[in-house]
C-alpha cells in the first residue's frame, strides 16, 4: 500500500535520491529542505513515516522530533545522521526517534529500515484495536502515570513521556514482578516487525530510569535481569 513519507534534508542530492527511491518503491514522498519547513508540513498534511536530518538548518532533526511527539503524534520518525556517538541516540531516543540510519547508508537498507517501521506503525495500531488503550490514569507503586497528557509523576516531580516510554511502563504495568524478555518488550511495544538492535531497548530503559527511580545508578523499581531483559519491581 503506498505510504506518504515526508523528508527533512538539506543536501539536495540527498534529497532528490531519497524521492526517487522512495517513488520508485511505490511511495508518495515529498521533501524539503529545513527543520522549519518539516513542522509546517507535517501541521498541513497527514504523514505515515518522517525522515529528518539530524543536522539541518532552522530546527535540527531533534527539535522536529520533539515538536512532532508534543503534539501526540505517533508517527514514525527515522533519523538520518553522520554521527555515530551513543549520546546523540540517547538524546535522539529520548526525543521520540524510532531508528536511526547512519551516512553513508545504502539505499537498500533505507528502504528495509522503512519497511520495518511501516509494518510496526501498522502492526501498533491492530494491536491497540484489540487490547484498547492504557487506562488514562494508572500507577506502578509509587509512580503516578498520566496516560492522556504523556507525563508521569515520581519522587515529588512530573517528567513528560515519549509514546515508546509510555508503552513501556504499560506494558511494567500488566505484569508487575515478572522478568520481562527483550524480545517480548520490543515486540509489543515496538512491533514483531522491529529492525534493529535490543540496543535500542536499552536506550530507552535508561532514559525511564532517570524518570522513575530516585538513584538511577541504583535502580530499584526497574531492574535488569541479566541474560533476559527488565522487570518492574513489586511494591
Amino acid at each position: 500500500m503506498k505510504k506518504r513519507i515526508l523528508i527533512a534534508e538539506d543536501d539536495i542530492n540527498i534529497r532528490s535520491g531519497l524521492l526517487d527511491a522512495l517513488e520508485m518503491d511505490g511511495h508518495e514522498a515529498h521533501g524539503v529542505g529545513d527543520g522549519a519547513a518539516a513542522i509546517s508540513h507535517f501541521r498541513q498534511e497527514k504523514w505515515d513515516l518522517l525522515i529528518l536530518d539530524l543536522m539541518m538548518p532552522e530546527k535540527s532533526g531533534y527539535e522536529v522530533a520533539r515538536e512532532v511527539r508534543a503534539f501526540g503524534s505517533e508517527v514514525p520518525i527515522l533519523m538520518l545522521t553522520a554521527k555515530s556517538e551513543e549520546i546523540d541516540k540517547v538524546l535522539g531516543f529520548e526525543m521520540g526517534t524510532d531508528d536511526y540510519v547512519t551516512k553513508p547508508f545504502s539505499v537498500r537498507e533505507l528502504l528495509a529500515r522503512i519497511k520495518a517501521l511501516l509494518r510496526r506503525s501498522s502492526g501498533n495500531a491492530s494491536d491497540s484495536q484489540k487490547t484498547g488503550e492504557p487506562p488514562a490514569n494508572f500507577s506502578i507503586g509509587s509512580v503516578e502515570v498520566n496516560a492522556r497528557r504523556y507525563e508521569l509523576r515520581a519522587n515529588g516531580n512530573v517528567h513528560s513521556l515519549t509514546p515508546r516510554e509510555l508503552k513501556l511502563l504499560s506494558l511494567f504495568r500488566e505484569r508487575v514482578g515478572e522478568a520481562l524478555t527483550r524480545d517480548y518488550l520490543l515486540d509489543h511495544a515496538w512491533g514483531i516487525d522491529y529492525y534493529g538492535t535490543t540496543r535500542t531497548l536499552d536506550q530507552h530503559i535508561v532514559q525511564l530510569r532517570k524518570k522513575v527511580e530516585p538513584d538511577p545508578a541504583s535502580p530499584k523499581f526497574i531492574l535488569t535481569v541479566h541474560g533476559v531483559g527488565y522487570r518492574w519491581a513489586e511494591g
